[in-house]
């Protein structure tokens, strides 16, 4: 099944989004029911710059919040155009890690097992709504069963080269699962993903880009 528009009433907010930078800290707590992420992001507050991203000591972080395990997620860049309604599903705390503001953007229920690999899904609580225009590239990863998948951030953690211009050809490198495929379209109109109101089903590739069901 490709990705279809999907209908909704939310609007733009935010425009020229498409290759902007961010980076995240992802603290993982052992709580009464099993594990939780918890998301501290850059994205509009600054560009997560490399000088101090390069300094962070997730160890020292994990140490410092009481975290089982922390994550340090990027840095990152949008793939997408436009961001829209923000719904806060968790208080949004600012933290300053390095140097680098962040602000607690999302929750990650993990339950009794560590966060899954690549091309395994999972759910978040992000409450956000995401824009994609009408005549601009997606890449997205498409299930045995026709399902697709949006890449909605490139990574370049573990390929410091990756960017837009390497995307069209991702698809030579991936390790997918059997019956997985890579695909590129241009949009014939605009790709809404709105997830105020449900929780965004994503997942990543073996190179941390990552990916979101467009329900």
């Amino acid at each position: 099944m490709d990705s279809v528009p999907n209908p909704t009433s939310a609007q733009r907010l935010i425009d020229h989004m498409r290759g902007v930078r961010y980076g995240e800290v992802l603290p993982l707590y052992l709580r009464d029911d099993g594990l939780h992420a918890e998301v501290y992001g850059t994205q509009m507050l600054n560009d997560c710059p490399q000088e101090l991203w390069e300094q962070l000591d997730a160890d020292a972080i994990a140490k410092e919040l009481g975290a089982v395990f922390v994550k340090l997620n990027g840095p990152r860049h949008w793939v997408l155009d436009g961001l829209g309604t923000k719904v806060a599903p968790v208080e949004p705390v600012l933290r300053e890690f390095g140097g680098i503001l962040m602000r607690r953007i999302a929750t990650l229920p993990i339950g009794d097992k560590m966060p899954a690999g690549p091309y395994t899904d999972n759910k978040v609580d992000r409450g956000a709504v995401f824009f994609f225009d009408a005549g601009k590239p997606v890449y997205e990863l498409v299930r045995p069963d026709g399902e697709a998948y949006v890449m909605q951030a490139l990574c370049i953690a573990v390929d410091p080269e990756m960017s837009e211009a390497t995307l069209p050809t991702l698809g030579d490198r991936l390790a997918m699962p059997e019956g997985w495929s890579y695909r590129v379209r241009v949009l014939e109109e605009e790709l809404v993903i709105d997830t105020t109101k449900s929780l965004a089903t994503v997942l990543q590739d073996e190179f941390e880009n990552s990916y979101t069901l467009p329900y």
